[in-house]
């Protein structure tokens, strides 16, 4: 018995990871495209719902989707409706999910451990390895799968099983709350949904317990994204609490009228595998197409029932950062740029939250939105001059090479930062409330362009961070690369703008210099961010010395 249990927990271990190997190298791949897609969620619910389901199938997991949303929210790019409409699609996608991996695959686990293991050993680029990283995840899924059959098998005759079956027959409540509580306990209701599916085809349990089971799964997945955003802004904590009214209280209903009604499921087609599999996407599809329409309902609900705890201003992340900058005085040169790199992030943090709202801006012109990116462009001011002021009072004289250039690139990069926030308040916030006072509107693919291009530039400000903190070659050449790319799409935006004026657009022609400044703009901030990026190549001997063709070569 205890090699059986050693057995099922190793296998349920390798299912957990393997879930979240494919989530990983979806996320590292395609980060920016799932961003973009998130970006166009507020077009309309269905809209949304779709993205959350596509989203949610191509990272197996909604909580993932949770918290790509609760970002977006947090920043003002998402609505709270939308939000819970774009979960309810995630919600969907993930049972699907489970449903497709729920059938015998075990075929495939070769061929898939093969091409896998190919891409990612022989794979050049970011892209391929990632790639070969997700099929090898997926080919472990199925692995895991099979792994928990076999190591449940000789359970099906034990007489202690079938004793605390019987039990849970006539307490389906205890079954409920004990799926709850693993699957919060795991951070992955797919895992959770494929465990008692696979438990339900090896003939372990009845169809009523696993019912209670899944139903408990759906309700503990809501959980998880309730206590990542338990901290974070207010507009995050009410798309978590919407979705726990939505899933978590129609699996309890979902419970009591399967209580109330004694309905008989062994009538389901299939297995009992199979027909917790139905039971799952079944009852998420009722969840997606009755929650859809209430979804206005409830986020009205959510903002009346979940308000922001008194805190001081925006600004008081301000007090948050002279410790940082002062706790090294007399340590090592290491601990000081340590100290200053941390205040750098500080400080680029301010600079998103100034840049995340400015498309909303455009649309509503928030007035409070715009007087909290003035005031916090003075706090960037001031933290761009303090980390530098604090990098001149390092002993320079004593650095090594290293460390010098390293001073250097941080009080180079915090510059780029306030710039980027000059650009922000002083450009942006100005064409924005020039949109407003003359009641302009712009076309609608002249819209796209703009939001696609600032979704994009927000994605590039994490990579940017990252290529900051862990100084890694292959990002920083990502990152370089996204500039370019950024560039291509603000020439294309430019070519279509003058194609729509020479139609004679009349939203185009009125609008046509908030337009090319808008994208003039959004460009300027993402080369300020690339910068981190050219140091860490240079010193890594993998930048030219110069663009122009030699002339010897002409």
């Amino acid at each position: 018995m205890y090699f059986i249990e050693v057995h099922l927990i190793a296998a349920i271990v390798l299912l957990l990871w393997a879930v979240r190997m494919v989530r990983t190298a979806v996320e590292r791949a395609y980060s920016a495209q799932l961003k973009r897609l998130l970006n166009h969620a507020n077009q309309n619910r269905i809209g949304a719902a779709a993205a959350g389901a596509a989203m949610a199938v191509a990272l197996q997991s909604s909580t993932a989707v949770s918290v790509l949303a609760s970002g977006f929210a947090a920043g003002g790019l998402l609505s709270a409706s939308t939000g819970l409409a774009l979960m309810l699609g995630a919600y969907f996608g993930s049972a699907l999910v489970a449903g497709v991996l729920s059938f015998d695959l075990t075929l495939f686990t070769p061929p898939l451990m093969i091409i896998g293991g190919l891409l990612f050993l022989r794979g050049n680029s970011r892209q391929s390895k990632q790639l070969g990283r997700m099929v090898l995840g997926i080919a472990f899924v199925l692995l895991s799968l099979q792994m928990v059959s076999e190591a449940t098998a000789p359970w099906r005759e034990s007489g202690a099983l079938e004793g605390a079956l019987n039990y849970l027959k006539g307490d389906l409540w205890t079954g409920f709350l004990v799926a709850a509580i693993i699957t919060w306990l795991s951070y992955s209701s797919v895992a959770t949904i494929l465990v008692i599916i696979t438990f339900g085809a090896a003939g372990l349990i009845p169809v009523e317990v696993a019912a209670a089971f899944v139903l408990g799964a759906n309700l503990g997945g809501t959980l998880i994204p309730l206590g990542l955003v338990r901290g974070a802004d207010v507009r995050a904590r009410r798309i978590a609490v919407g979705a726990v009214v939505f899933r978590g209280g129609a699996a309890i209903v979902a419970l009591l009228a399967l209580q109330a009604l004694h309905g008989d499921l062994s009538a389901l087609p299939g297995n009992v595998g199979q027909q917790a599999s139905v039971l799952h996407i079944a009852f998420n599809t009722v969840v997606m197409l009755v929650g859809l329409p209430l979804t206005q309902l409830v986020a009205r609900l959510t903002d009346r029932v979940v308000t922001d705890a008194p805190v001081g201003s925006d600004t008081d992340i301000a007090r948050l950062r002279s410790p940082a900058l002062g706790q090294t005085q007399g340590g090592t040169t290491d601990s000081a740029l340590a100290s200053a790199t941390r205040e750098l992030l500080r400080m680029s943090e301010v600079v998103e939250v100034m840049l995340q709202p400015v498309m909303e801006i455009y649309q509503s012109g928030d007035k409070i939105a715009i007087r909290r990116i003035k005031a916090l462009e003075a706090e960037v001011d001031r933290a761009n001059r303090d980390i530098k002021l604090y990098l001149t009072r390092l002993d320079w004289e004593q650095m090594g090479d290293e460390q010098s250039r390293r001073a250097s690139n941080l009080a180079g990069f915090a510059t780029n930062l306030e710039q980027a926030g000059d650009v922000i308040a002083k450009l942006l916030v100005r064409l924005a409330e020039q949109k407003m006072e003359r009641r302009l509107t712009f076309s609608t693919q002249g819209w796209q362009e703009l939001t696609d291009l600032h979704a994009r530039v927000l994605c590039n400000m994490q990579l940017a961070l990252n290529v900051l903190v862990s100084a890694d070659t292959e990002s920083a050449r990502q990152l370089v690369i996204e500039k370019d790319e950024i560039g291509a799409l603000e020439r294309h935006s430019m070519a279509q703008h003058f194609a729509r004026l020479r139609t004679g657009n009349v939203t185009s022609i009125q609008t046509s210099d908030l337009h090319l400044e808008t994208l003039h703009a959004l460009k300027r901030i993402n080369s300020l961010l690339s910068g981190v990026a050219y140091s860490i190549l240079s010193d890594n001997g993998e930048l030219l010395d110069s663009k122009l063709v030699p002339v010897a070569a002409k």
